[in-house]
Formats: structure tokens, sequence, C-alpha cells
């Protein structure tokens, strides 16, 4: 999801993680690419990950490793949060991020505002691995449009609000780039609820670690509470940071066994990464990251 990518002469789809670093999985079978009218996409059917999806040439999701990277990303602010009711999704046109979202049983809308029509269309006809049917569900609205213009258009008096605004993005490069600015994090601020969250990936801390130490900092000057979580995501190839901020909720705050009461009390099951353990161990900091976020 990071970095420079490409297919080498013997079958590897191959992906940089800094000028220096990179990974490389087999190709297998390639289903469909193109240009749409804002990046260039790929669908690979693999042997290690089944489906996968790539944009720009960069690993986005596969159907056998994205529990990774949506559970988390969605979960761990979600199973602190009282009762999520409303989400705004930013990107996500792969339907992972909703997926998560539906198992929540107190959830009425979830705006999944995506700048690429295409990628829509390429995970309905390829990724249901990955939604699961949940790009038709219809409490899901999907706005095809500029994630950024419709923050500010909600942001004034009478806009939508929202427990949960997740940030379902490519890497701040690009299109995206605008997208993890402090004035784009204070307009997703403006759009929460009393007790809402943001949600967002902010990158591999060994290979980017200027970037993560940057993002961090750019949600501590919006947020009163910004926690960072970091885990192994197998697709991205590295170890991955995600992060929620808020003016009130922290996860961090969650015991264990609590998280595990309310994921069984709220009956989200079929997860096959989240639980009461990992939501804890992922805020444990090694030295070096602490360090590197202090």
């Amino acid at each position: 999801m990071t970095g420079q990518a490409g297919q080498d002469g013997a079958g590897f789809l191959t992906e940089q993680l800094s000028d220096d670093a990179g990974y490389f999985y087999r190709a297998g079978r390639l289903l469909e690419k193109g240009r749409s009218a804002w990046q260039d996409y790929e669908v690979w059917d693999t042997p290690r990950f089944g489906r996968l999806f790539r944009l720009d040439g960069c690993f986005m999701t596969s159907e056998r490793d994205e529990f990774y990277y949506h559970e988390n990303l969605i979960h761990v602010p979600g199973s602190a949060h009282p009762g999520l009711r409303r989400v705004l999704v930013i990107g996500g046109g792969d339907g992972g991020s909703a997926e998560e979202l539906l198992k929540y049983p107190g959830i009425e809308r979830i705006v999944l505002a995506e700048l690429d029509d295409k990628v829509i269309d390429i995970a309905r006809r390829y990724l249901e691995g990955v939604h699961h049917g949940a790009l038709d569900d219809p409490r899901v609205d999907i706005r095809i449009g500029d994630g950024m213009a419709y923050v500010r258009e909600q942001g004034g008096a009478g806009g939508e609000r929202y427990d949960l605004v997740v940030l379902d993005l490519t890497d701040p490069v690009g299109p995206a780039e605008a997208l993890y600015s402090e004035d784009f994090f204070r307009a997703c601020r403006a759009l929460l609820a009393p007790g809402g969250a943001i949600s967002l990936h902010i990158g591999p801390p060994v290979f980017q670690p200027e970037r993560v130490r940057e993002l961090v900092q750019r949600l501590r000057r919006v947020f009163a509470v910004v926690r960072p979580y970091f885990l192994y995501i197998p697709l991205y190839g590295s170890l991955w940071g995600l992060a929620t901020a808020a003016d009130v909720l922290d996860p961090l705050a969650c015991a264990a066994d609590e998280v595990d009461r309310r994921l069984a009390e709220r009956r989200i099951g079929a997860l096959q990464h989240y639980n009461g353990a990992v939501h804890r161990a992922q805020f444990a900091l090694p030295n070096h990251l602490r360090d590197l976020l202090a």
C-alpha cells in the first residue's frame, strides 16, 4: 500500500516499502486491468491471497487477508463506542469497512464516499469475498465523488453528524494526499456526533517513520485523544500503523474482558483476528515506537 510496484519477469507482483526495501508475491492469473478516470487498476487471482486488488500498482486488499486491516480499522473504535448508528466512510470502495460496520446491531446508515466508481464496480464483480454483499445493503448509501467536498458540504449547520468517520484511503500521495492534512482532520472532527471518533491507517513505522510521526502529530493538534496502534498486515508486507482520534472516546480505556463482553452482547461474531486480548495488545508500544511517537 506504499511506494512503487510492478510485475517482474518471473511472474511476481512487487512493491516497494521505501527506496531501499520491498517485497513480492507470486502473481497467478490476471483477471482484469485498466485505467479509470483516476488511477490504474488490476485484479489478480493469486496463489497466496486469492483475488487481490491493486491501484496504481500498489496492493490494496485481498479476499484472504482483508480481515487484518478491516476488522481492526472498524472494531477498535467500534467496540469502544456505546452504540454506532451513523458512520461515514471516506474511500472504502472495496466494501470491507462497510461489511464490518454492518455487524453492529444499531447501525442505521453508512455513507460511503468513494472517489472512483470503478473501484465499486471492481468490488461488486470480483471482491465478494471482501464485502460479502455489503455494497448492496440498503443501509449503505454510496456517494461517488470527492470525499473532501462531501465533508465540507456536511460541515455546516444542519449537516449530518456521525458516530464514526472512517478514512479508508490509499496512501497520503496523489489524490488522497489532501485527505491526510490537518485541515481535513479538523473538517472531519466537525462532523462527529458527541462521543464520536475517526479511524484511519497511518503507514509502516519501520519503512516510513517520518510519515507515521507526522500523521500522529497532525492528529494530536486536532483531537484530545489520539491512540495509534500497530499490527502486522500480510498483504502490506510489514508492521502497519492505524489510529483512532477523538475528543473523548478512548479505546485504550477498554479492558480486554469488556471488549469481549461487548462483542458478545452485540452478537458480533465471525471475526478472524480481533478480540479483547488483541485490542489491548495492539496498543502496547515497543520502545522504538514510543520514541518515534513521543
